[in-house]
């Protein structure tokens, strides 16, 4: 009795841990809840969220939300009403993002709503400024999901039909970005089987230009109005599949004068994303508002990759750079920041890292938000930026301006308390193929700096091809003459370190040892008679030498290198030649008697195969350009072991 009393006890107290560890694991994965009151046609809608996980010294963690309702309408408030036109079911979605905090966005699972009865006017919540937009509701994480909306708005007079399209997954990394996980149309929007599929039947309308437009991020910050006109289609499709791999097309029909549309997308980031945090992507969007004419308008939508949703950040467009090609290119960097604070800014202070190899002269400001003019050289009382220097620092002072705080009293829009600066800048005259890092420092009024992510630059690695020709000297071989010729290959133009793998050529010719054999025989007391065969070697190759090396450049001028390195004989040639004497050998002379040689040639190929140990210093220009070298080669046999001399230029 009593063991089963134990028994059941252990059993109880075994299903207890488990039940314990279910709770702790569903605390793991966070959830954010839809709660919902439906009243006719209006829908009252709230969030249950789990608490946050503030990141230690950073501002006060919060959340943002992003809501679709299911008919096409979308809102950002954290607690939206929205009114239903016509009965039905619908499913609201709701994406919530942290902000400050350690943890993954909650998940949320959709909820499915019914309308019986229309009884109440509908209004759209999101109205569209301007007739094409991209927004997104949170910026890029590996391996998160992310939604982007294209927004479109018949500007026209008429009743119109026409084109979508989105690009994305840009050419310039090797890996994409995005996974399009779902598309959700709510218009009778059709997907198009192909680019090449579009026609156009009429000519441009004069009165109808349209603008191109792009925008860094529609969420924070107004449009920026190209001065360019936008006609001819073709070129603008095929320069975007030139741009990106991966394209949507969408056919729309019978859109009513100021009728306003939204498409949704569930874009998942994939792992292989780029994981620094600093790097600019794009997707592009093209809206023809008339499929009859070749008018059109295209938003490039900008989003910095992120490892937490931070709204104080520093990014960049030069993630990864072409060194050959980057002394003429303009660097792009943006900063982000938010004013979190119970009040408002008037003075915004951003203290930025400007890297020794960016010219400070060639910085300029590309935009900003909020927008206002450039600071003159006087004091003035209105709202403007100014831009100062430091030895290694730019400084941007947003003055007299009013920034609202996300905590203040009254403020609804988060997005209204953003801004950004967005400025470009050019490498400078002589500077060297290293990582560089940038940290921007940005002050809200006196208050203590809140410090951003690194924004950091590397460089591809490229390929330089090396031109080598010289002689090796073999000390421990006869009548030695070896030439060679070849190339070598190496990361273009590196810093300090790198690796370089050589193939050389040579044509090596060498004397063997010569062997001296004597056949004696006696005759009589007085008389010898001596046979002497003496046997020499000729030696005369094409080699090939691979050799693998790690070099280092001091300076501009020095470089250091050491290494291993195989040969093989491709071609050996060995010239035997046999002289055969005969001699007479009395105690008053030795003469002569006969005398005959003989040649053989015996060739063979891929055989006299050697490794070895290098050593090197070069002088000249070490990086790029010509240089003279010398080498010692320690071969595992020494009698190879040699000194090179060379000449090489690096392209």
């Amino acid at each position: 009795m009593k063991n089963c009393v134990l028994f059941a006890f252990i059993i109880l107290f075994g299903s207890s841990l488990l039940a314990q560890e279910n709770v702790i694991k569903d605390t793991i994965q966070r959830k954010a809840v839809i709660k919902y009151d439906i009243l006719g046609n209006e829908l009252r809608l709230s969030p249950e969220v789990p608490p946050l996980n503030q990141i230690a010294g950073a501002p006060k963690a919060f959340y943002t939300y992003f809501w679709e309702f299911g008919d096409g309408n979308y809102s950002k408030e954290k607690e939206p009403n929205h009114i239903y036109k016509k009965k039905g079911d619908y499913e609201v979605k709701l994406w919530v993002t942290n902000h400050y905090d350690t943890g993954k966005a909650p998940a949320t699972r959709p909820q499915k709503v019914s309308v019986k009865k229309v009884q109440n006017p509908a209004v759209d919540e999101a109205s569209l400024e301007g007739d094409f937009i991209l927004q997104k509701n949170r910026d890029p994480i590996p391996n998160e999901e992310m939604v982007m909306v294209m927004s479109y708005k018949n500007d026209k007079n008429y009743v119109s039909d026409g084109q979508l399209f989105l690009f994305f997954n840009e050419r310039k990394y090797n890996a994409d970005n995005f996974e399009l996980k779902d598309v959700r149309v709510h218009y009778g929007e059709e997907v198009a089987s192909d680019i090449e599929a579009i026609s156009f039947s009429k000519e441009l309308k004069k009165e109808e230009i349209l603008y191109a437009s792009t925008s860094s991020d529609l969420i924070e910050s107004p449009q920026l109005v190209q001065d360019s006109t936008l006609v001819n289609l073709e070129k603008t499709i095929n320069d975007s599949k030139k741009l990106y791999k991966n394209w949507n097309v969408f056919k729309f029909n019978n859109m009513n004068p100021s009728e306003q549309r939204n498409i949704f997308f569930t874009m998942k980031s994939t792992p292989e994303m780029l994981k620094d945090t600093s790097a600019i992507i794009s997707v592009r969007g093209v809206y023809v508002p008339d499929g009859n004419f070749k008018n059109h308008k295209i938003k490039e939508m900008e989003m910095e990759i992120v490892t937490s949703h931070d709204p104080n950040n520093m990014s960049s467009n030069g993630t990864f750079l072409n060194y050959r090609l980057v002394r003429y290119k303009n660097l792009k960097y943006k900063i982000r920041f938010q004013n979190n604070g119970e009040g408002p800014a008037n003075t915004i202070r951003l203290e930025t890292d400007i890297p020794e190899m960016l010219d400070k002269k060639t910085l300029k400001v590309l935009d900003m938000y909020p927008k206002c003019d450039i600071c003159p050289k006087e004091k003035v009382s209105y709202s403007c930026l100014d831009t100062t220097y430091t030895k290694e620092k730019a400084i941007f002072t947003f003055k007299n301006i009013y920034l609202p705080g996300s905590n203040q009293k009254g403020v609804r829009e988060r997005d209204s308390t953003k801004g950004f600066v967005k400025y470009s800048i050019r490498f400078g005259k002589d500077f060297h193929k290293k990582k560089t890092t940038s940290r921007t420092a940005i002050y809200f009024d006196k208050n203590e700096p809140i410090l951003t992510n690194r924004s950091t630059t590397r460089f591809l690695p490229g390929i330089s091809i090396g031109v080598k020709v010289g002689y090796n000297h073999f000390s421990k071989l006869n009548n030695s003459k070896d030439y060679f010729f070849g190339i070598t290959v190496s990361p273009y133009k590196s810093f300090r370190w790198y690796w370089q793998v050589e193939l050389l050529n040579s044509f090596h010719s060498f004397k063997g040892n010569t062997t001296v054999t004597e056949d004696i025989v006696t005759i009589s007391p007085d008389v010898e008679d001596i046979k002497r065969v003496t046997t020499s070697f000729d030696y005369s190759n094409i080699d090939w030498t691979l050799p693998i090396l790690v070099r280092y450049n001091v300076n501009n001028y020095i470089g250091l290198g050491a290494g291993m390195q195989g040969t093989i004989s491709l071609n050996e040639k060995e010239n035997r030649t046999v002289l055969i004497e005969g001699f007479q050998r009395t105690p008053q002379e030795t003469r002569l008697i006969s005398s005959f040689s003989e040649n053989n040639t015996l060739e063979g190929s891929f055989v006299n195969f050697r490794k070895a140990a290098l050593f090197e210093v070069t002088g000249g220009f070490s990086r790029i350009g010509p240089s003279l070298g010398a080498r010692y080669v320690m071969d595992f046999n020494s009698s190879y072991n040699h000194w090179q001399f060379y000449a090489i230029w690096k392209f």
